[in-house]
């Protein structure tokens, strides 16, 4: 199995989503021996935002681009051929603001192709084209959002389960890290969140 492992913390090691993402790798080893992972930490290396000559390159045909349109479209068809080599995608991220962080959204902004990684039927109905791929989410947030009052302020999950989705990825996962600014909640979140991990 190969698995690709994103991490969107700044806080690196020490954040919750990081530490609940490597507790799923731990368990995929575990469960598939002779596995690889490739680990991209967006904070660490990002991906540009975007700029008007990247979505000139998108939309221009390879053998007609630029030099400036080449180096552009570079970062998205590294990001395109590492998703498309994986069979099993974590990606860790914290609630920021009730929705995620900004390199993460920039990373999903490389991976949507027109013909690359999604199409449009002739019905004009979109199709995902990256399938069969295991994903899952290790989420972490200050505050509760599975349940309570706050479930509907959670932007993040139900916003990459369908952006993921719109790219063919259906089979998720969503593991969480909670409460983790909440006094009594805070000391046991992590380990809570770690028992729940189910492959």
């Amino acid at each position: 199995m190969q698995i690709l492992q994103i991490l969107s913390s700044p806080r690196g090691a020490a954040a919750s989503s990081t530490q609940l993402s490597n507790g799923i790798v731990e368990r995929l080893l575990a469960a598939h021996p002779g596995s690889s992972v490739t680990v991209h930490d967006l904070t660490k290396t990002p991906f540009p935002h975007f700029e008007e000559v990247h979505l000139q390159a998108f939309f221009t045909p390879a053998e007609s681009h630029s030099p400036a349109q080449q180096e552009a479209v570079r970062h998205s068809d590294a990001a395109i051929a590492e998703l498309k080599a994986a069979d099993a995608i974590v990606i860790a991220g914290p609630i920021y603001n009730f929705g995620i962080p900004s390199t993460l959204k920039t990373w999903i902004d490389h991976l949507a192709r027109a013909g690359q990684t999604f199409r449009y039927t002739a019905a004009g109905r979109p199709e995902g084209l990256v399938t069969g791929k295991q994903v899952y989410l290790a989420m972490s947030s200050g505050g509760i959002f599975s349940e309570g009052e706050w479930v509907s302020s959670d932007f993040m999950v139900p916003y990459l389960k369908t952006a993921l989705g719109f790219l063919g990825m259906t089979d998720i996962k969503v593991v969480r890290v909670e409460g983790t600014g909440i006094p009594g909640v805070q000391d046991t979140a992590l380990a809570k969140g770690l028992a729940s991990i189910e492959l």
